[in-house]
């Protein structure tokens, strides 16, 4: 089975500035937790903080990013929403977040966060970019040759752009790869642009009408 990551999700409008804060709240955090022995249950405790609280609940996340509602009655809501849901440690360092005017950047620290945790364990994030969802024999297939290509164990990010015409784009970290300079790739992505170019004509074949009709 291939290391595919679910969380979080690639996004296409990142604020530098709130990234670079996010990787430093990140790097404190973790340090914590790695201490106390708690970086599993911290990185489990943000994919919750994420996809069950904010990404369902978009008013939660503009209350707690707004700016009339006082520090106190963040906090108030925060162990009221979310305190018996999550670790202490996560708790306590949602309400630094608060009490320093930062909650907007919860999502900057869990992306950077899910970085450092796989750097410390070997790993690596890939966010791979296909014209058509990769099926779970060409995930084990670029699973294994990304692994060879980096000498590292990847832990992909799958997202789907039908404008990707290379069959495969892979981005890690700063780096993008394509078929120009990922030779590795070549045979794999012909692969996958065979099932692409397959899947678009059925769907022509099922909307294309007899002559004269």
């Amino acid at each position: 089975m291939s290391n595919q990551e679910s969380s979080p999700k690639p996004t296409a409008n990142v604020d530098p500035a709130r990234q670079q804060l996010g990787a430093i709240y990140a790097k404190a955090l973790l340090g914590a937790s790695e201490s106390a022995g708690q970086t599993d249950a911290l990185i489990a405790d943000l994919d919750a903080v994420v996809s069950q609280a904010l990404d369902p609940h978009p008013q939660f996340e503009a209350l707690l990013n707004s700016g009339v509602i006082s520090i106190d009655e963040k906090e108030r809501i925060i162990d009221r929403v979310l305190g018996a849901r999550l670790a202490p440690l996560t708790v306590n360092f949602l309400k630094v977040l608060a009490r320093r005017g930062r909650l907007n950047a919860i999502r900057d620290v869990h992306r950077a966060a899910h970085d450092l945790f796989n750097e410390l364990r070997g790993r690596v994030r890939v966010e791979v970019v296909t014209a058509t969802p990769l099926d779970s024999q060409s995930s084990q297939q670029l699973n294994d040759r990304i692994r060879d290509m980096l000498s590292r164990e990847p832990v992909l990010v799958p997202r789907v752009d039908p404008h990707v015409i290379g069959g495969v784009v892979l981005r890690v970290g700063d780096t993008v790869y394509d078929n120009s300079v990922a030779t590795q790739l070549q045979r794999l992505s012909g692969q996958i642009i065979s099932r692409s170019v397959h899947e678009i004509q059925s769907r022509r074949d099922r909307f294309s009408y007899p002559a004269g009709n």
